[in-house]
């Protein structure tokens, strides 16, 4: 079993610098007095129920200022971890083996640290933020300037997990944008860390002949580890116009399904600029923006698209030179380039580490062994990600905050600073919208026909979703069309966008299935295509007819529709399933169908019989042909179906799925009629906190499940992923009228209030109003505001 950790013990913290710089600052809470009077530089956070934050400033840098302070007095820890990663220096803090976090994937940290070194350019990152918004960098400084006057200020009373621990140290401009530039490259160079750094010269010219064929199950299969097929972060969102709704405005769902703890972990907050802006709702991590929220003319949520985010070279290297490779005939030396971390030896004590990591004119060279991607004698593979140096994402955030409209939003796209997701949105007019406008390199139908690679590496794209363009040809390179801000991207005119009075939907398949009447024409594949793979894609397009069958739209209904907790495949499949079961051979399939038979479908908390669905399908899902009624691309919502159990061979299998299901859960210690709420219960806390909802793999639409995927065990179901930040938003004469529920709370201490106050409202699906009128602020504020200048 994998030990994964960030916090380990350690000694003395100083932060005489800062404490000095703070003695000259005032901290004090002002009941009386009206945010940000207290010149340009003054912040005020005020907080209400659950522990949100209100931050009300007069500039953007100080705003940030405020958010960073306010952050870090739930989550300082966490952060100081990030840091720690930034820096590169996780071997040395916690341990060369022990597993760390790296955007979306668990690594070893001497990998981690390694990538970091390889990865990182301070120099190109800072010309890069050189070029936006005097907003954004100024957000960026400040940012750091409150989180470093939290150190200065709490230095002796830190949360146990870090107080007094060496690692926790003051953050640096540098190291903030290298914070956010693993967010932006998590779906792509950051995934492939381990590959890049595995990519190294054939032992002889003749070793490692090119695979002829590959095992394109098997490919998938380690693409999907990678995070790089069916991504392991999704969402659904849902906005519906003035044609449906039942007070003519907008109106938004927005369920984003990210992980419980780390850099990707929301926070609930209220940003004011008087004057200049006023937008709520959650921000990621360490960024001083709200990503999923509303102002007082429009919300909106993401989800993560189906975009590429970067694209594979395939190389044919010079015959007489494995560190050559040929491009239009010619010959181009390979960039070797070395690079150190401190990683402890054998005697615990740090040594410099040096890896040799080689570069392209396409970027730099990975491995992925399992789906063929070798460095052999005749080709080799490199990589080139569309957001490696994607600075542009503050800027969208605050363009986002400004909007009056779902037109202002999509305009608010333009920059192509949003790194990997969809928008859905609904304004107060009654307009909705669907747009994904993200970061994909413009590659259209036509290049890639024209610049395929190999046929293994070709097949790649339909089997794992993994574009392999051929990287003998200088005429394979991004498109740079002049209407893109970022040379190489798809610019915004030609990425799909729907604009409707009814409702649009996205469960993070494709935009094709945005509305089933909304038609497409004129987009890149790199974007989306046809296939269906999310099951919660097929049981949105269903839920969301027979909600409007019912009535027109409300807060209500649509958080009603959401916690049903209906199990679509259970829905698909279990009928066919009771109706073999006079031929189950087994005392274990007996047994499983009759828990099965009792179970109404829904992954509630008092759901019986839940879990052994779950388990059964874990593993029967995977059984080849195992649907009575094969997918139809012409029904892709209705199909696949049943289960083809006339057919002994895919019946013994089935059977076989529900023993094991069965004897994985009495060897875990669970009866299986057990209710789901005794079973599934979080892993970030101790505390028994029943959850509702159901894994990726069920089509639940209140997804939950694990980081990394795991069967029942004796401490049962733990999740620590899914439905986070969730909010139904909708307009009055007034402005914005929103609820929302933080699944997990706003703190990462455990000793916090409101690390899991929230989680027992998620529990007893009760959501909360959030207050964004002045007066409301007021009205619902808990203790004294506080009050920072900033230097």
């Amino acid at each position: 079993m994998r030990q994964k950790t960030g916090l380990p013990t350690g000694t003395n913290t100083a932060f005489s610098t800062l404490a000095a710089a703070s003695a000259a600052l005032f901290l004090a809470g002002c009941a009386g007095t009206p945010p940000g009077s207290g010149g340009d530089r003054s912040v005020t956070i005020e907080r209400t129920a659950f522990g949100i934050p209100h931050i009300t400033a007069q500039d953007p840098e100080t705003l940030a200022y405020g958010v960073a302070y306010a952050y870090a007095q739930d989550n300082v820890c966490m952060t100081a971890d990030q840091l720690v990663t930034a820096r590169g220096q996780r071997s040395s803090t916690f341990g060369a083996k022990t597993i760390g976090l790296l955007g979306r994937r668990y690594l070893p940290n001497e990998q981690i640290d390694l990538f970091m070194a390889a990865h990182m350019d301070d120099a190109l990152l800072e010309r890069s933020w050189a070029r936006t918004s005097a907003q954004a960098q100024a957000m960026a400084r400040g940012y750091v300037a409150g989180y470093n006057r939290y150190l200065a200020d709490n230095a002796a009373r830190l949360p146990e997990a870090c107080q007094g621990k060496p690692w926790v140290q003051p953050m640096t401009l540098a190291e903030y944008r290298r914070m956010a530039e693993v967010l932006a490259v998590q779906a792509g160079m950051a995934a492939l860390a381990d590959g890049m750094l595995g990519a190294q010269p054939p032992a002889a010219p003749s070793a490692q002949a090119p695979a002829d064929a590959i095992d394109l199950v098997d490919a998938a299969q380690a693409l999907r580890e990678l995070g790089l097929l069916d991504s392991p972060l999704g969402s659904n969102a849902w906005a519906f116009g003035k044609d449906v709704t039942a007070n003519g405005s907008g109106m938004l769902l927005g369920n984003p399904h990210f992980p419980w703890s780390g850099p990707n972990r929301f926070y609930e907050m209220h940003l004011t600029i008087p004057g200049q802006m006023d937008v709520m709702g959650a921000g990621i991590g360490t960024y001083p923006t709200v990503s999923i929220g509303f102002n007082k003319d429009v919300a909106w949520s993401h989800t993560v698209s189906t975009g590429k985010r970067f694209t594979l070279y395939e190389l044919a290297l010079d015959p007489a030179d494995p560190i050559a490779y040929l491009v239009d005939g010619k010959p181009e030396k390979m960039t070797a380039r070395k690079v150190r971390a401190q990683i402890p030896g054998a005697d615990g004590q740090p040594q410099t580490r040096e890896h040799t990591v080689w570069s392209t004119r396409w970027g730099p060279l990975v491995v992925v062994p399992r789906a063929g991607l070798t460095w052999n004698a005749k080709t080799a593979y490199a990589l080139r990600d569309a957001n490696t140096g994607n600075t542009r994402m503050m800027d969208a955030a605050l363009a986002f905050a400004r909007a009056r409209s779902v037109q202002d939003l999509h305009k608010a796209h333009a920059n192509l600073g949003l790194p990997w997701v969809n928008t859905l949105a609904a304004d107060r007019s009654g307009q909705a919208m669907y747009a994904d406008v993200s970061v994909v390199p413009d590659v259209d139908a036509a290049q890639l026909a024209r610049c395929a690679p190999s046929q293994p590496a070709a097949a790649l794209r339909a089997a794992a979703g993994l574009v392999v363009l051929n990287g003998s040809r200088t005429d394979c390179d991004w498109r740079r069309d002049s209407a893109s801000p970022v040379p190489g991207l798809t610019p915004i005119a030609r990425m799909p966008v729907a604009f409707r009075t009814d409702w649009v939907h996205n469960s993070n398949d494709s935009f094709v299935y945005t509305h089933p009447a909304q038609k497409w024409e004129g987009i890149s594949p790199l974007v989306g295509d046809a296939s269906l793979t999310r099951p919660r894609t097929r049981a949105g397009l269903a839920e969301i007819p027979e909600m409007l069958g019912r009535g027109k739209v409300t807060l209500q209904a649509m958080q009603d529709q959401l916690f049903q907790n209906r199990n679509f495949m259970a829905q698909v499949v279990v009928p066919d399933l009771l109706a073999a079961c006079d031929k189950a051979p087994t005392p274990e399939s007996r047994d499983g169908c009759a828990a099965l038979k009792g179970w109404d479908r829904r992954n509630n908390v008092d759901a019986r019989g839940a879990h052994v669905f779950r388990e059964f399908w874990r593993t029967a899902r995977n059984i080849p042909g195992v649907h009575r009624v094969p997918f139809d691309a012409q029904q892709p919502v209705a199909t696949p179906a049943g289960l083809k159990m006339d057919d002994a061979a895919t019946a013994a299998k089935v059977w076989e799925a529900l023993d094991g299901a069965v004897k994985a859960i009495r060897t875990s210690g669970f009866a299986l009629d057990a209710t789901l709420g005794s079973v599934q219960r979080p892993a970030i806390t101790e505390e028994a906190i029943a959850l509702h909802g159901g894994e990726e793999f069920e089509g639940v639409l209140n997804n939950l499940g694990r980081q990394e995927p795991a069967p029942i065990t004796k401490a049962g179901l733990r999740i620590d992923y899914g439905t986070s930040y969730v909010q139904t938003v909708t307009f009055d004469a007034q402005g914005p009228v929103a609820q929302a529920i933080l699944t997990y709370g706003q703190s990462t201490h455990p000793a916090s209030p409101h690390a899991t106050d929230q989680m027992r409202e998620f529990s007893a699906k009760r959501w909360h109003t959030l207050p964004f009128h002045r007066e409301d602020v007021v009205k619902a504020r808990v203790g004294e505001p506080l009050r920072l200048v900033r230097p």
